[in-house]
């Protein structure tokens, strides 16, 4: 049976070849959208001398141009690229921004690939395990709706950032009841060097939308979320909803813990906090400590 250390070593050359793959197929995307254009110009020359034939002498003519290539951006993170010459099994992809700023790196990492990232198909989902010394962790993460966050807990993963690392946060009011981990530091500053935006379901509401400042019901036991301190400033750190919690749409959600984690995430519940931030906010009262992450595929 292979040791953890050659479980992690596999995962990151996997990881490795799958983003090889990525920004190959990104690449070959841009040189068919640029091939395309430039057939498009040749023909609506073609077209051009054609309509100029047909109507010389007359006062007007109406000319129809279509550049042969269609682009649809969601949000700033999702390219769609309608090329009928070409099948590809990845035809949705997002496009990310990764920031420099917020704390200085916890630990050196480089930031993700930004570029060409597929978000259909099998790749709409990706599956992690999560060991820690409370018992394991199977994470489900929603690729599809969150691509940028995804692609950076992945990245993260691959990196070792989160071995090694107590989840330094426990919260126990009555409307919120999360673990908060992420941090190498422990201390809840602690971050990758940079910052990017939040997704789903920040990305439903309209900017000043009264809406996205009320609590939701969408942070439900054993949802998977971004921690940030305002817009534009998601990291590293996360959080795990062990019980139903209220909170407004602002931060990202991105997985869900497997059905069979359920009862990891209920032991870790039970070791309480120690309300040293607040009563009700504090630190668990035993170390819940990541021992590795690691992507399934």
């Amino acid at each position: 049976m292979p040791s953890n250390e050659q479980r992690r070593a596999a995962a990151k050359r996997k990881l490795e070849r799958q983003l090889a793959r990525r920004a190959e197929r990104a690449r070959r995307r841009k040189q068919l959208t640029i091939a395309g254009s430039v057939l498009g110009v040749v023909a609506v020359v073609a077209a051009a001398a054609t309509v100029f034939a047909l109507t010389r002498g007359q006062d007007s003519a109406s000319t129809a141009i279509d550049d042969g290539a269609s682009t649809a951006i969601d949000d700033g993170a999702s390219t769609a690229i309608d090329n009928a010459s070409v099948v590809d099994d990845d035809d949705a992809t997002a496009a990310c921004s990764y920031d420099d700023g917020g704390a200085p790196p916890a630990r050196p990492v480089t930031k993700p690939q930004a570029d060409g990232i597929p978000t259909t198909g099998i790749n709409a989902t990706v599956s992690v395990s999560m060991e820690t010394n409370r018992g394991p962790l199977g994470l489900t993460l929603n690729n599809a709706e969150s691509p940028c966050t995804v692609n950076n807990f992945i990245s993260l993963a691959a990196q070792n950032y989160f071995d090694g690392t107590d989840c330094h946060r426990m919260t126990a009011s009555e409307t919120l009841k999360v673990l908060q981990c992420g941090d190498p530091t422990g201390t809840g500053t602690g971050g990758p060097g940079y910052v990017f935006g939040n997704e789903y379901p920040t990305d439903r509401y309209a900017p000043g939308d009264p809406a996205a400042m009320q609590p939701s019901n969408l942070y439900k036991r054993g949802v998977l979320a971004m921690a940030n301190a305002g817009p534009g400033t998601n990291g590293s750190q996360f959080f795990i909803m062990y019980a139903d919690s209220q909170l407004p749409p602002q931060y990202t959600i991105f997985g869900t813990v497997d059905e069979n984690s359920l009862a990891t995430l209920d032991t870790i519940a039970q070791l309480g906090q120690d309300n040293s931030a607040q009563p009700g906010d504090g630190r668990p009262n035993q170390p819940v400590t990541i021992q590795s992450v690691l992507v399934d595929r």
